[in-house]
């Protein structure tokens, strides 16, 4: 399994890098908080994986990174992405690292 840190998931973002980011939380976390990314509850993931494109780097984010991480597993094993990766920290280090003007609590 793969990871990636926020920062180096915003320098690529920046750069428009082939890089998208797919933020897994649940409906009411993702209303209460977030960064924009595109929303696919962990749930939907897999009824709604063609909406991930294969042609790119995909980060995965949840609260904390557990999540994600079988998220992960999921798209490489059973729909066979080539690149996928974990966002170490999920939403809650995008904040310390990236966006401090976001609040989870």
């Amino acid at each position: 399994m793969r990871y990636i840190d926020p920062k180096s998931c915003q320098e690529r973002l920046s750069k428009q890098d082939n890089l998208v980011i797919i933020d897994i939380r649940e409906n009411y976390e993702y209303q209460y908080c977030n960064a924009g990314f595109t929303h696919i509850p962990m749930g939907e993931i897999a009824e709604r994986h063609a909406e991930i494109p294969m042609d790119k780097d995909v980060v995965i984010m949840c609260q904390s990174g557990r999540r994600a991480e079988a998220v992960v597993n999921l798209l490489e094993t059973e729909f066979h992405y080539p690149s996928v990766f974990v966002m170490e920290g999920g939403i809650t280090n995008w904040i310390a690292e990236v966006d401090p003007s976001l609040k989870l609590d």
